[in-house]
């Protein structure tokens, strides 16, 4: 029997997303969220959730662009750090010794050091209540060349994403391979 938990903020897995953004002035800032991913497919876009009280809520509607960064198992403490510090006091690269890199693409940095980050034109904002959710077109990703497979396609066991549990605040990283999606079902026959 399951037991009954309430309406809460709780989904597994919950990506750990790092949002590079610009402000006024051009100074880069970082912040790591939890409430986000992929929400289309055609065009490709990403979603993330901010509270308006957020250095970067400003930035995302001022520059109309901004990175959606994935941080890697070894970039634990930075990500916690970009969640923990307000960009509008603190030099957040300068703090944690990452480096912002001008995407070409959208005005907004990704950072150097991790393994991919997706470029994003801000399409849309939809106000929900604390939250506001960004969507983004994502115009392209950049990718280090160590963490893609031979076919060139990012290896989620190369990348190592840190994943967040919100109900415990506590990072992990992704477990064993299970089987290839879409194909390791062909055993269920219908009835």
């Amino acid at each position: 029997m399951k037991k009954s938990l309430g309406g809460k903020t709780i989904i597994y897995p919950t990506p750990v997303l790092v949002v590079g953004t610009y402000d006024k002035e051009g100074r880069p800032n970082a912040m790591t969220a939890a409430w986000g991913g992929i929400c289309c497919s055609s065009p490709p876009c990403i979603a993330v959730a901010l509270r308006k009280a957020t250095y970067s809520y400003a930035n995302i509607v001022d520059q109309r662009g901004f990175t959606v960064n994935i941080p890697s198992e070894r970039h634990v403490r930075c990500a916690d750090y970009f969640g923990m510090v307000s960009g509008k006091k603190t030099d957040k690269f300068a703090a944690t010794g990452l480096t912002p890199v001008k995407s070409s693409l959208v005005n907004a940095p990704y950072i150097e050091e991790f393994p991919f980050a997706l470029e994003c034109r801000l399409i849309q904002k939809v106000e929900l209540g604390l939250h506001t959710q960004f969507i983004g077109e994502i115009l392209d990703i950049k990718a280090d060349e160590d963490v893609l497979d031979e076919q060139g396609q990012l290896n989620i066991e190369k990348v190592k994403p840190i994943l967040y549990a919100p109900e415990a605040n506590r990072y992990y990283g992704i477990g064993v391979f299970l089987g290839k999606a879409f194909s390791v079902s062909r055993d269920v026959k219908e009835k």
